[in-house]
């Protein structure tokens, strides 16, 4: 990992230099999808990160109800 890379929660602002546990979504419209924290998917292009599984099924409920509706 990087050194001094900060990642923030997408819900919460909870931010951590060493989010472990933390959860990674990458999505379109079209396509959601799902990670488990690794520094790789959290740098990719439009990631999305998470603090906790909570905080991720947050986003994915509004993700499917805006896409869906």
């Amino acid at each position: 990992m990087a050194i001094g890379t900060i990642f923030r929660c997408e819900i919460c602002g909870e931010e951590s230099d060493n989010p472990t546990r933390w959860v990674v979504i990458d999505c379109s419209s079209q396509h959601l999808t799902v990670y488990r924290w690794s520094y790789d998917a959290a740098t990719r292009p439009g990631a999305r990160h998470y603090c906790g599984e909570r905080h991720a099924q947050v986003y994915i409920s509004r993700w499917f109800e805006a896409n869906c509706s």
